[in-house]
């Protein structure tokens, strides 16, 4: 995973330091993000197909739309892995570890964020469990009954 983040920064790098300032340069680096983003989650999902214990119901929704929808973490993680150590090299602000979380906490909730945007606007329903089982399987039913046996409650996890 590192891998495609530290590919994407040469590549990101390469664009902000070879053009001037500039809407046609903004331009070129939102593409090269949407692009890499795109083509990184694609040749993943390639790439696991043929692992043995992967398989597919529909490949060609796989590789495309499930590509679209792994691609949507990279629009964030990509430049957010550019602009973490942007001005390392000018020291203008040490970095701390809690400016590293917080940044961390906020990237993550973006990601969260589009993807659910990206269901809504798709009418893709949200289901937490299987209802058809009468009952729920979500993680959070999980961590109540789990919480509860650990502190002294009688379910088991």
């Amino acid at each position: 995973f590192s891998t495609y983040h530290v590919f994407s920064n040469a590549c990101l790098r390469k664009v902000a330091t070879s053009f001037a300032p500039g809407p046609r340069r903004t331009t070129l680096f939102v593409g090269v993000v949407i692009v890499l983003s795109y083509f990184t989650a694609f040749m993943e999902t390639l790439s696991i197909s043929s692992f043995p214990y992967y398989a597919f119901e529909d490949r060609n929704m796989a590789y495309t739309v499930g590509s679209a929808f792994y691609g949507i973490y990279f629009l964030v993680s990509f430049p957010a892995f550019y602009a973490f150590d942007e001005d390392i090299d000018a020291k203008k602000k040490q970095v701390t570890l809690w400016d590293t979380f917080v940044s961390g906490c906020g990237h993550g909730m973006m990601i969260l964020c589009l993807l659910d945007f990206v269901r809504l606007h798709l009418g893709v329903p949200l289901v937490v469990g299987d209802p058809s089982a009468g009952k729920s399987d979500s993680m959070a039913s999980w961590l109540m009954d789990y919480s509860s046996s650990w502190f002294g409650g009688s379910s088991s996890p």
